[in-house]
């Protein structure tokens, strides 16, 4: 644990965002962590005030003894899902291998390090949950002060078993994988099921509210938290530990998070090098023939080598496609049950014709298509390797075009599919079908381009994890959120416009700005390219 211990407090030493506060003199670099602290702070206050909801929702109607266990799950579940999705980064087939595999340490030992590594960079989630959770439980519970002791230190150990097991499943993903081409196609698709899910929770959650079957609903959910502690066991330990005082429940925590720590750790070292040596290798076809080579213009060959990048990250994937998964989904959605009945469901039946909608089906598959350009993120992902771009015989220029064509290639396809399907759906006019998917695709070379000047202008080479480009990034902070909103407000502006105005009309005006304010972003890429 000393060796564990000296490498973790180096990696938290050298990726501390403080840290980097306190020694560096970039103004711009100490503006950006201030904004990420910001909006940290946000989001951990966000999930305080849900998870107090939920205990007062508990207290309400009498179950409040279920606080605990609800706790219990949600903390294991939130570090399940959190561990699998990121085990490819952390554990395995990350950035700084070749460096800390060089240290006289034992593979098991960089392997414990990277997982308290991962553990401590998610603490705050964690403690986020079972904190407020405990404050709810406080105010209607009444418990006595030894209870809050015992709550506030297993809280610390909660998300380590579930942890483990997520990364022993990790493991044994990367072990089946090393020798495929595609390592992280489990890891992306999880991902992605994952997202929807979370997408598609709001809609329960209405229904549940809209049909008053809240108490009913949590009496149910009690039952069953109470049942799940039969089959996951550290849950009732938590439970009774707090609610009972347990000694002999809190000391089965402590034991089997460490006996299970040192046990996963003992069977991951001895494949550890193994497994990293074959992800950061190639597969090659057993049946390779040589044949002539095509030739591509250079453009195209960026392209598709930001294509191959893309694939090859489940971060980067998830981030930069889902949009257009979603869009793709809201075609077929639209085709199935139809444009007014989906209206109707979003407005809950408020009483006004559908068809005043349709000047806003660009701009509603656009708040989807445009949720993320790739153009924002990657000039950053280049990262460490960026020297290699400049020491080719490329212009810059020819290299953000080439980027620019990828988005192009990837948005494009699914803005046409969705606005098509919402078109048949509503029983839009040809033409001015044809219309909406010119305006379509100048809206995404907007996306493309503004996405690219963001991501020249905020370009950040030295991050340790590509998450700091791709989810926290100032690039693509800058792009996202004004674009969300401006989307948000044309939808309303061309809804309004539809009244007064053809919808031919109003299509043609938008197509000539999202036009314009996308030759001006590329020309602004350009002179930034020089």
């Amino acid at each position: 644990m000393k060796n564990n211990i000296l490498l973790l407090k180096t990696l938290l030493l050298s990726t501390s965002q403080s840290n980097i506060y306190k020694h560096t003199d970039d103004a711009k670099k100490k503006k950006r962590i201030v904004s990420g602290f910001i909006g940290s702070a946000i989001i951990y206050t966000m999930i305080m005030v849900y998870s107090v909801s939920m205990c007062v929702g508990y207290g309400q109607n009498g179950l409040i003894e279920a606080a605990p266990v609800m706790c219990a799950l949600t903390v294991s579940i939130l570090a399940f899902v959190l561990t699998l999705l990121r085990t490819n980064g952390y554990l395995f087939n990350f950035k700084e291998y070749d460096m800390l595999m060089s240290l006289p340490f034992e593979a098991r030992t960089v392997a414990g390090c990277k997982f308290l590594y991962m553990y401590v960079k998610s603490l705050p989630w964690y403690i986020s949950i079972s904190f407020a959770m405990l404050a709810g439980y406080g105010f209607f519970a009444k418990p006595s002060v030894l209870a809050y002791i015992v709550w506030i230190v297993l809280t610390f150990l909660l998300p380590i078993i579930p942890m483990l097991v997520a990364s022993f499943i990790g493991f044994l993903i990367a072990r089946v994988s090393a020798g495929f081409r595609k390592t992280n196609i489990v890891q992306t698709v999880l991902t992605i099921v994952f997202v929807l899910f979370c997408f598609s929770l709001r809609y329960i959650v209405d229904g549940m509210f809209k049909n008053d079957k809240v108490e009913q609903t949590l009496q149910s959910i009690a039952k069953i938290t109470e049942s799940a502690t039969k089959y996951y066991l550290p849950a009732g330990w938590f439970s009774n530990a707090v609610t009972k005082l347990s000694l002999t429940d809190l000391f089965l925590f402590l034991g089997v998070s460490a006996v299970l720590f040192a046990t996963v750790f003992i069977i991951v070292g001895r494949s550890y090098r193994n497994i990293n040596s074959a992800l950061k290798s190639h597969a090659a076809a057993k049946r390779y023939k040589m044949a002539d080579q095509k030739e591509k213009s250079v453009v195209n060959a960026i392209a598709f080598k930001e294509f191959k990048r893309m694939t090859g990250s489940t971060t980067y994937m998830v981030n930069a496609a889902m949009g257009e998964i979603l869009a793709f989904l809201l075609g077929v959605i639209t085709l199935v049950i139809g444009f007014n009945k989906i209206v109707a469901i979003v407005t809950n039946n408020a009483p006004f014709d559908a068809a005043i909608l349709q000047p806003a089906i660009p701009f509603i598959v656009y708040f989807f298509i445009g949720m993320m350009a790739t153009t924002a993120a990657s000039p950053s992902l280049e990262g460490k390797n960026y020297w290699i771009m400049q020491s080719l015989p490329i212009e810059k220029k020819t290299m953000y075009q080439g980027k620019m064509l990828f988005n192009m290639y990837l948005t494009v396809p699914f803005m046409l599919f969705a606005t098509l399907c919402l078109c048949i759906s509503a029983k839009v006019p040809t033409i001015n079908t044809l219309l909406y998917l010119i305006l379509g695709t100048a809206l995404c070379a907007f996306s493309t381009a503004w996405g690219c000047v963001c991501g020249v202008r905020h370009i950040r080479l030295d991050w340790e994890n590509e998450v700091e480009v791709i989810k926290q990034g100032a690039a693509v902070t800058v792009y996202l959120l004004p674009n969300m909103f401006v989307v948000m407000g044309l939808c309303a502006l061309t809804v309004f416009l539809g009244t007064k105005i053809d919808h031919r009309i109003i299509a043609i005006v938008f197509i000539l700005i999202s036009t314009t304010l996308a030759a001006l972003s590329y020309r602004r890429v350009m002179k930034l390219s020089k």
